[in-house]
């Protein structure tokens, strides 16, 4: 089964009068069923900051959209722990290639200044010698 037809049939379960959307009352059913509380007024707010055309119900694409923006936010939250592991010092905002050289050897890879300059310039956009949150971030896609 892929992606699609998992999302689909998990859409299939919530939207219980099978009318292809969700309205409030079935989101705040199936919230209760996996142990969550949420009133209707909350479930009508969630349905509208979710809903893209306007009709307050989520469509199959709605529910995609939320479930992969999930997905993509921890990914970006996990880059940035990551990040903050091998940047020079806390808050500097960039890796320099003694950090870079610093972390692998903690990770048991020994490698000289050199070798991690040669590292950090292939993901370098900007030339500064060190990299950036979102030169990492692209290093690591």
């Amino acid at each position: 089964m892929d992606k699609e037809q998992q999302y689909r049939r998990v859409f299939g379960h919530i939207d219980k009068n099978g009318d292809g959307k969700i309205s409030p009352p079935e989101l705040q059913i199936c919230i209760g069923r996996i142990g969550g509380d949420l009133s209707l007024e909350e479930a009508e707010m969630a349905a509208e900051m979710m809903d893209s055309d306007g009709d307050g119900l989520l469509s199959l694409e709605d529910l995609v959209n939320v479930v992969e923006g999930a997905n993509e936010e921890e990914k970006i939250n996990d880059l940035k722990m990551a990040f903050k592991m091998y940047e020079e010092m806390e808050g500097s905002g960039c890796i320099t290639p003694k950090s870079l050289r610093r972390m692998l050897s903690k990770l048991g890879e020994s490698r000289t200044v050199d070798d991690c300059k040669v590292m950090i310039a292939k993901f370098d956009v900007n030339g500064d010698g060190v990299l950036s949150f979102d030169e990492f971030r692209e290093m690591m896609s």
